[in-house]
């Protein structure tokens, strides 16, 4: 999966030591499926030389608009009508206070000028001191530059090169690109607020056990990223994993089954889709030790009861807002066989229009996954596939249930 396959990115770079990420962030561009044009400033070759970005993009480097390469001597209109997007990445301080004024002094700010403004989108990554960016005239310039229509990455927060730590770091080229690839998706969602759970669930039975299972959350969390992509606000209630959370995604922390109906319930009620991904136990001890359950060598084995853990699903399902048809309710059945029969079963259960089952074994701990997508007209098969273009094409399906459903 290439998720730039066929994108043509000019790659602008301004003054900063943040440039030593630009060369990462034009690889990772590439490995992505993208073209890639680097376009630099006289400042930016004092951080890093040209003919690295020549080696890392496979093309020759622009610098100067007086370039005698071009034919027509015009690089700002070639180099702008060929791109799908300009990035500007590292953007300093300086070059944004350029943007905002249409300065056009060089070669990157130029063709940021001369761009097409309905065709070809400028998206900088803005990169400086944590006082500079917090200066009053640089916010002013944000704010502007936003209402201009330029898209503007969020910056990072930690140690700085001067050696100071806060706000304004460049963002790493790995969140870059997953902001560049959220920009060229369609945002089939927004305006939506998608609830999520995912992970399995721990039930303790003392301080050092408990009854889990094989749930990864790596399903959830695709599907929560694949939900911001699209323009969602998401919130993730995430049992315990350690997977890193998806970019843009608020995530909340639970560990047993009664702490994810709790997070559940109190975040659906101003959610307007909710997404149970979440393999939760069924069971857990009636009353878990205090204290670690020690054997004494006798071969006796202690006598565990155990109590129905809550339908977390279906309590959400009848909540006066799933009943009124405010929020969209999806569940996840993981199976071990009779895959369609069970999952048919269990979305009546349930009580949700739409019931996505996978076969568990299959699928848990791996990052491809096949699904099974019923609903009241019957079931739909999706080839397996990685979890994050499954995720895609769950988050596209949601999307037209609800545009099916308002008026």
């Amino acid at each position: 999966m290439n998720d730039l396959a066929g994108k043509h990115i000019v790659l602008g770079l301004t003054g900063g030591i943040a440039c030593y990420k630009a060369a990462e962030l034009c690889r990772a561009l590439i490995k992505e499926g993208a073209t890639v044009q680097v376009v630099m400033t006289e400042a930016a070759a004092k951080f890093i030389t040209p003919v690295t970005m020549q080696a890392l993009s496979n093309r020759s480097v622009y610098d100067s608009q007086w370039d005698a390469r071009e034919g027509n001597n015009m690089a700002h209109i070639n180099l702008s009508r060929e791109a799908d997007a300009i990035l500007i990445a590292p953007c300093s301080a300086d070059f944004m206070a350029k943007l905002l004024h249409g300065r056009a002094d060089d070669l990157l700010s130029l063709m940021c000028l001369a761009r097409p403004i309905d065709k070809v989108p400028l998206l900088i990554a803005p990169a400086m001191n944590r006082e500079m960016w917090a200066h009053p005239a640089t916010q002013r310039n944000l704010a502007q530059l936003k209402a201009d229509g330029t898209t503007v990455f969020d910056v990072g927060t930690g140690d700085q090169a001067c050696g100071e730590t806060g706000d304004g770091r460049m963002l790493e080229p790995e969140e870059l690109l997953q902001d560049l690839v959220s920009f060229f998706l369609p945002k089939v969602l927004a305006g939506q607020h998608v609830l999520v759970s995912a992970g399995p669930t721990y039930e303790a039975i003392d301080p050092v056990r408990g009854i889990t299972n094989l749930s990864s959350g790596k399903m959830g969390f695709a599907i929560a990223r694949a939900a911001h992509e699209a323009g969602a606000r998401v919130t993730l209630v995430a049992g315990p994993v350690s997977l890193p959370t998806p970019r843009g995604v608020e995530r909340v922390n639970v560990r047993s089954a009664q702490n994810m109906l709790e997070a559940s319930v109190k975040y659906a009620q101003d959610a307007t889709v909710f997404i149970a991904t979440a393999a939760v136990a069924d069971w857990r001890p009636a009353q878990a030790s205090d204290q670690k359950i020690k054997k004494d060598g006798s071969g006796a084995t202690p006598q565990l009861d155990f109590v129905e853990n809550p339908d977390i699903l279906a309590t959400v399902a009848k909540t006066p807002r799933a009943a009124a048809g405010a929020l969209y309710c999806v569940g996840f059945a993981a199976e071990s066989h009779d895959l369609l029969v069970h999952a048919t079963a269990k979305r009546a259960r349930k009580g949700v229009p739409l019931l996505v089952g996978n076969i568990g074994p299959a699928t848990f701990g791996q990052d491809d996954n096949a699904l099974l997508l019923v609903d009241a007209h019957g079931a739909q098969e999706v080839p397996r596939n990685s979890k994050l273009v499954l995720a895609r094409h769950l988050v596209t399906e949601i999307a037209r249930r609800l545009r099916a459903t308002q008026p």
